[in-house]
């Protein structure tokens, strides 16, 4: 009679990092590919996808998941160094699922990238960006244009039909003495306060950035920036389909807003958090640290990068590096501009990091 010897449980069932790494990587691979299928069959029918947005109830079920806790663990996961066999196979299956172009990278051997943190804040080509000299703004990071215009009644499109309000999204107004303006904003509304010259108009734009794309983000123009204030919040997703589900999605979530002034008028740059993307960092700003346990949502705290010694704020030249997300999530532009501002835009279209936003 033979003797069968078994390994104990435990080590059968032992999960190693890469293990499940692999597993919910490709799962999720599955499920993206299969809704980006769905709406490309909508959009070739020329069906506009209908805007269904969520109850109370929904967003705060949405809310209650530990999005802040399973995005620490999934950026402590995408730091795990993966066996050198391994780094080809699980690359291949992101570029496939995400369409990464590779040609593009700095590096394009897979079995350079440790861990998929490095792999996702992979580097370009010196020239696989130009940054167009003829246009006053540019795209300050590649991704898809969900919304732009002109900002109406202090709120702001975060898809079609689905708006955020302007002061919620920003937080209270800057004292005046952070801003290099040249005489204090006047009116009424929020809105009109951050207007600082006669005849100009606020104007806003809305870049996302999916897995896919090249997760450096870089100044939009000539600017100086004067202030710093970080909104912990949530994570949640912020793909378009969610998007168009939660109003003030973009209120919800964890974000970084820089704030200052170009040529022009009020100038911010906010980048949008999004569930995985618990890191936002800001090249500039050493003591920005999001995502972490210390902070309580609802909250926010502010940084001025005005001071003693440096009164001027720190100044940013158009397509300079600024910051990076790990994985994808969004960019909101809201600046201030004269009323013959134009954008060379149409929404949906897919944009790459230097290329035109609008100009005078």
């Amino acid at each position: 009679r033979k003797k069968f010897h078994t390994a104990p449980v435990g080590q059968v069932f032992r999960l190693r990092p890469f293990h499940i790494l692999v597993a919910t990587g490709g799962g999720y691979a599955g499920y993206k590919k299969y809704e980006d299928y769905k709406l490309e069959q909508l959009e070739k029918r020329g069906i506009e996808v209908p805007v269904k947005l969520a109850s109370e109830w929904e967003v705060a079920l949405y809310k209650s998941v530990p999005t802040r806790l399973l995005s620490r663990a999934w950026g402590r996961l995408n730091q795990v160094e993966l066996p050198t066999w391994l780094r080809k196979p699980v690359y291949s299956l992101y570029i496939w699922t995400f369409g990464v172009n590779m040609k593009e990278a700095a590096v394009e051997d897979l079995h350079h990238y440790r861990n998929l943190s490095e792999f996702f804040r992979r580097k370009l080509k010196p020239q696989a960006r130009p940054v167009c000299c003829l246009h006053s703004v540019i795209s300050p990071s590649d991704g898809k244009i969900l919304n732009f215009g002109q900002v109406k009644n202090c709120e702001v499109e975060q898809v079609k039909g689905v708006t955020y309000s302007l002061e919620s999204f920003l937080g209270p107004r800057i004292c005046t003495e952070e801003l290099h303006f040249s005489k204090p904003p006047t009116g009424d509304s929020f809105q009109q306060q951050l207007v600082t010259k006669e005849g100009n108009e606020l104007y806003h734009c809305v870049i996302y950035l999916a897995p896919g794309d090249y997760h450096c983000f870089h100044s939009p123009t000539d600017w100086t920036v004067s202030h710093r204030r970080h909104f912990p919040g949530s994570l949640m997703s912020v793909n378009p389909g969610v998007a168009r589900w939660i109003k003030e999605l973009f209120c919800h979530n964890e974000r970084v807003v820089l704030t200052g002034d170009w040529k022009h008028g009020f100038f911010s740059l906010t980048a949008v958090g999004a569930t995985n993307v618990g890191s936002i960092r800001i090249y500039f700003d050493q003591d920005l640290h999001t995502n972490s346990p210390s902070y309580s949502k609802g909250s926010f705290n502010d940084f001025s990068f005005i001071s003693n010694n440096n009164k001027e704020g720190i100044p940013m030249r158009k397509g300079e590096h600024l910051g990076e997300f790990n994985l994808g999530s969004t960019i909101v532009l809201i600046f201030e501009a004269p009323k013959d501002f134009k954008f060379h835009l149409k929404a949906g279209q897919k944009i790459r990091f230097g290329e035109a936003l609008g100009s005078l």
